[in-house]
């Protein structure tokens, strides 16, 4: 039980991942089928669905955006400070989080994750790995979704009597960018959203909210 409480977070959000992209994938499978049987085509089976370009446009281009998002997150609040948020640092104070690893000694050394206690390049890889992966995923979700996208828009043409693409040329069309713009413009918006209303609304209890009681002008958490 203990366990569970510590890790509930992450394990509720993973639950509802799970669940809504067995939705997703359903409704997908009976969406595309609809639109097969519609240009007399025979209707997919699950596994057939799940290697289409349907599937992995859609979930890739998804992807893609919420790993944009979190990568520039990471990466503008190191430097970027936005007055009054619970989202940015304190402009007029050093954070804990701006301490160099380097200077650490005793026992927060002795406590450290490995890469700070061996230093050198291991360390200077760990200081930047979470924007990194950030980035590392959005890169792989935007090579599926050309993948996906490029599948997905060769079948429509081959219905139509057009060409096929390869993965490289669709990403010089217009859907692709469109796809991914639609969402970008999304996942940024919800950014701004989530910056600036923390500055004068609060959620009890939540460590993304400051304080109930705290003036507007607070910038950061306590």
């Amino acid at each position: 039980m203990g366990r569970l409480r510590e890790n509930g977070l992450s394990a509720v959000i993973l639950t509802i991942f799970i669940a809504c992209i067995v939705a997703q994938t359903w409704t997908g499978l009976l969406h595309y089928n609809d639109e097969r049987r519609h240009h007399g085509e025979r209707a997919l089976g699950l596994p057939e669905y799940l290697r289409s370009g349907h599937f992995w446009e859609a979930t890739a281009e998804n992807w893609e955006s919420e790993f944009l998002q979190m990568a520039a997150y990471v990466l503008l609040t190191v430097g970027l400070y936005q007055k009054g948020s619970s989202e940015s640092k304190n402009p007029d104070r050093r954070e804990a989080v701006d301490r160099d690893p380097r200077h650490a000694s005793g026992k927060r050394l002795a406590e450290a994750p490995g890469p700070v206690r061996k230093g050198g390049w291991q360390l200077r890889l760990y200081e930047h790995s979470l924007s990194l992966a950030f980035v590392a995923l959005f890169l792989l979700s935007f090579a599926i979704h050309a993948v996906g996208g490029a599948r997905a828009h060769n079948a429509d043409e081959l219905r139509h009597g057009g060409a096929p693409l390869s993965a490289a040329e669709y990403l010089a069309t217009s859907r692709f960018w469109f796809e991914a713009f639609q969402n970008w413009q999304s996942e940024f918006l919800s950014l701004v959203a989530m910056v600036v209303f923390s500055i004068w609304l609060r959620q009890r209890g939540s460590p993304e909210s400051k304080p109930v009681d705290a003036p507007h002008s607070q910038t950061g958490t306590e």
